[in-house]
């Protein structure tokens, strides 16, 4: 494990830290960030737990240090018993606090949200750190006195639905800090929060120890989700344009989801199928970047990509769409990577087109994107979150 935050000294207090996740058995940015920041403060010699509020799997699929204690709030599991509750309020009934707009409300029924408000109430003190509105919406209203609340943004406060941000702008005061990924946010939400302490700590992204790309190979990766949120499906018909101008580049995407074979069918609408190749998961992604010339993202949204910013750690530069929020926070549009227009389809395949066609600009970006992300190291990032852990 890397070193990521310094070691507590000799009558430093010890603190009590417990991070609340949705589903920490699963996969995402979001439980990928979280449990490095737990190892980051277990290292640091800290008191930490993780509180899954489901569980549909054995084993969570990252790391966790040995140290951090992971607990279950429902566990879901095939052939688990379900409590004493009836049925129908664990499976039908919606609780009343998580709203409806929040993209994981379909979560959150009766029994659920119930063991998440137990589960708060009954905390003695300590940093509770919350991950998503849902969560940060509960422990805002059912939090025991005397809990030091931390909201955390993993997304954008833009891209929640109306009903989201009215429940965030009516109950986000009750919080000690609530912290986002990039200084476009942390403006938003201090003009929606006035007197709440808003703070800008971004994602860390381990870039030591990778391989740079030699910029040999024809070769455009993107990776995310096979959902709409990445915008898939205006890769490939920008992509397509690419392919007519220059037939020996290919596209590879990484991931997987609910709209694989919506694209499947995109790619051979578009008779790419010998050029685009959906990779589905990969176990060597750090490989596969470090063979890869250049990056594509084209999200229609975004928090801070971790994969964008791992793609630059391995010497990738960036064309992304210049959506809300994270590529415009990282990227320095010509420097490091291109931005087009959101959603921009014909922007977007420019945009590849310009560094295919560009070598010299192409390894320019390339040397630029790797020192861009230096920042981003855990060394550089963990310690801010114990600051602001101590602070409070």
């Amino acid at each position: 494990m890397p070193p990521l935050a310094r070691p507590a000294t000799p009558g430093e207090a010890r603190l009590r830290i417990q991070y609340l996740l949705l589903h920490a058995y699963g996969v995402g940015g979001t439980i990928r960030t979280v449990f490095n920041q737990a190892n980051a403060m277990a290292a640091a010699g800290h008191e930490v737990s993780i509180a899954s509020v489901v569980r549909r799997k054995d084993e969570p699929r990252f790391p966790l240090d040995p140290r951090v204690e992971l607990l279950t709030l429902n566990d879901q599991r095939s052939g688990v018993p379900a409590d004493s509750l009836p049925r129908r309020a664990w499976r039908r009934m919606r609780g009343k606090i998580v709203p409806l707009g929040e993209f994981a409300a379909s979560y959150f029924t009766e029994r659920v949200e119930k063991a998440v408000i137990d589960h708060v109430a009954a905390l003695d003190g300590g940093v509770l750190v919350t991950t998503r509105p849902a969560l940060n919406l509960i422990a805002a209203r059912r939090a025991a006195p005397g809990v030091r609340k931390v909201a955390q943004e993993h997304m954008n406060l833009a891209t929640h639905r109306d009903t989201v941000r009215r429940e965030i702008a009516r109950h986000y005061h009750a919080f000690d800090a609530v912290v986002v990924l990039t200084e476009t946010d942390r403006r938003a939400y201090e003009r929606l929060l006035p007197g709440v302490p808003v703070v800008r700590i971004p994602n860390a992204v381990d870039v030591r120890g990778r391989e740079p790309s030699r910029q040999e190979n024809p070769i455009v990766v993107a990776a995310g989700r096979l959902v709409r949120q990445k915008g898939f499906d205006l890769l490939v018909p920008a992509f397509a344009e690419v392919a007519r101008r220059h037939p020996d580049w290919r596209l590879r995407i990484y991931g997987t989801g609910p709209k694989k074979a919506e694209l499947a069918g995109l790619i051979s609408a578009h008779g790419l199928q010998d050029v685009v190749t959906l990779m589905g998961h990969s176990t060597g992604f750090d490989e596969a970047l470090s063979e890869a010339s250049i990056f594509a993202l084209s999200s229609r949204f975004e928090g801070l990509p971790m994969v964008m910013i791992e793609a630059m750690a391995h010497a990738l530069p960036v064309v992304a769409f210049d959506c809300p929020t994270g590529p415009a926070d990282v990227i320095t549009h010509g420097v490091d990577g291109l931005l087009a227009g959101r959603e921009d389809v014909a922007g977007l395949a420019a945009a590849l087109d310009r560094l295919i066609t560009d070598t010299a600009l192409r390894r320019r970006m390339s040397t630029a994107a790797r020192l861009a992300v230096q920042d981003y190291s855990p060394e550089i990032v963990m310690p801010r979150w114990e600051a602001l852990f101590r602070g409070l």
